[in-house]
């Protein structure tokens, strides 16, 4: 699983979806074993894992990065000495069977995938009462744009040696019945500092199997790189092709191709699929270049190139032929801020991230038990609405109410589950408070002065790799502090984190609950209604 939350709910189609389990609260019984006394039940995630205590074969070290269910340690063979990195996903945070079962997938898919130069290998996967350890290969290049940034001079031919790995990856997965569902710039590393280091896919947290003709609903992914079939609830492997078209886009201009000022605008952008080749740099790129952008963004995935075909292109195939004048600074620039931008926002993610709390979980739970009534483990509208006056959440308009529930409904029985109360109750509390903002910038605020100073920001960053630099602390401010006082303010914050769909900010993981928020706002009985249009 990588840092992105599940929604309670599954494909419907897929060879995945346990419908036993979505209606289930907690764990359902496949995944737990009764412990020796009797007395309750301990958590069993993994089918097969390498063993119990982990410490009996790796030293953990140092943490290097966190997410929303995991932190992830330098790890050492103490036999070999030989450095690996362990994501340690504690199982407090799988709240739901799906979310466990996302835990369990990711690693069969790791198992699955068979030695590749570009996709990070699994060594070992773990488990004990507390959590599960996922043991992998190290990456310590740096990301994508990062390393792109750092070179002086950033050419067409650079990007198609890119893509050529990116489809290559692609290609691989595909072949082994694995769609990726989440491809995007961070979640391509770089195996070391070298110059020839191979770029290596780090993240299969929202991969799945598929098979042959096999549709798939559930809505996962970054808003930036969703193909418009996402949206519409249908979709198969071909969205992977569409979200490296959005990695190619960036990599030759510096911005995504289909952004807006909100979340439906983004959605509106995509299912449009309008390509704009007017801006800096698109009048220097070659012919070849953006024929491959146009054929990887198409709207409709019957036609739109598979990864063998987009690997057959001219300009993949010529790529050592490609353009070697710099696109120009302007793109280098562009993705600095989109480098930037993204590691202070999941810094501050990560903040929120841990303040959610057992006590949070448990409310929801009592909430949902108070409004199921009858106890079928099952609640209608008129449960909800009434549960919610009872407990003085915020009056909703019954049509709105209405599509909530509906967007919420995975399995379109007309109730929710408590999976599916789960995620209308944090869109509930997203939208009554901003009580993990003002969390998150407490924890920047150290001095609580009301204000995140230059210097409380350098500290904040610290660990992050290469982004307590002076020239990105500055570049952060320059942004963030609108007011251009030298600080930046509650309000200043709370804008940043809430424009997600500035294409500075666009890249960070969104939780599922998030996507489907966004479909609430979009979708009905199936279908895309766009702003202006019947």
């Amino acid at each position: 699983m990588g840092n992105c939350c599940a929604t309670p709910g599954s494909d419907t189609k897929s060879k995945d979806a346990k419908p036993k389990t979505r209606n289930n609260p907690f764990y359902s019984e496949a995944y737990t074993t009764t412990n020796r006394s009797g007395a309750g039940f301990k958590l069993s995630v993994l089918k097969d894992p390498t063993g119990h205590d982990i410490t009996l074969m790796y030293d953990l070290g140092r943490e290097v990065g966190r997410g929303e269910f995991g932190i992830t340690y330098l790890c050492t063979d103490i036999n070999t000495g030989e450095k690996y990195a362990c994501k340690s996903i504690s199982k407090k945070k799988l709240r739901t069977a799906v979310d466990i079962e996302d835990v369990r997938r990711e690693v069969e898919i790791m198992k699955h995938m068979p030695k590749h130069p570009n996709i990070v290998s699994l060594k070992d996967a773990f488990e004990d009462d507390d959590a599960v350890h996922i043991v992998m290969e190290l990456c310590e290049g740096g990301e994508l744009f990062d390393r792109i940034v750092a070179r002086g001079h950033y050419t067409e031919r650079a990007a198609a040696a890119v893509m050529k790995t990116i489809l290559e990856v692609v290609q691989v997965c595909h072949k082994n019945g694995v769609m990726h569902r989440d491809l995007k710039p961070e979640n391509f590393l770089f195996a070391n500092k070298k110059e020839t280091s191979p770029l290596k896919a780090i993240d299969f947290g929202l991969s799945v199997f598929f098979r042959p003709g096999e549709g798939f609903n559930e809505i996962v992914g970054s808003p930036y790189y969703m193909a418009p079939e996402v949206l519409r609830r249908n979709y198969g492997p071909e969205v992977d092709i569409w979200s490296a078209g959005v990695i190619l886009y960036i990599l030759l201009c510096g911005v995504p191709p289909f952004w807006a000022e909100t979340e439906q605008g983004v959605a509106q952008a995509i299912i449009r699929s309008v390509i704009d080749f007017k801006r800096d740099p698109w009048p220097r790129v070659s012919d070849t270049a953006k024929d491959l952008v146009r054929k990887m963004l198409e709207p409709d995935p019957k036609k739109r190139l598979s990864a063998a075909e987009v690997l057959e292109h001219p300009w993949i195939q010529n790529a050592k032929k490609a353009p070697n004048v710099s696109l120009g600074e302007t793109v280098k620039a562009r993705l600095k801020q989109f480098s930037v931008m993204n590691k202070l926002k999941k810094r501050a993610l990560r903040v929120i991230a841990e303040h959610l709390s057992v006590e949070e979980v448990a409310g929801i739970k009592e909430a949902f038990e108070m409004m199921d009534s009858n106890k079928t483990g099952k609640i209608n509208l008129e449960q909800l609405k009434h549960g919610l006056h009872k407990l003085g959440q915020q009056q909703m308009a019954d049509a709105d109410l209405q599509i909530l529930m509906e967007a919420a409904d995975v399995d379109g029985d007309g109730t929710l589950n408590y999976g599916e109360f789960v995620a209308v109750s944090v869109h509930l509390k997203k939208m009554a408070n901003d009580e993990h903002l003002h969390k998150a910038f407490s924890f920047f605020d150290q001095n609580q002065s009301n204000y995140i100073e230059i210097e409380e920001l350098r500290q904040a960053l610290n660990d992050e790799e290469d982004t307590s630099s002076e020239e990105v602390i500055a570049a952060i401010m320059q942004d963030v502090d609108t007011d251009k006082d030298g600080r930046i303010s509650y309000e200043e914050f709370v804008a940043m984190m809430k424009a997600g769909t500035d294409w500075r900010k666009a890249s960070r993981q969104y939780s599922r609950e998030r996507f489907n928020s966004l479909s609430l706002k979009l979708m009905r009985d199936g279908s895309l209604q766009l702003e202006g249009e019947t």
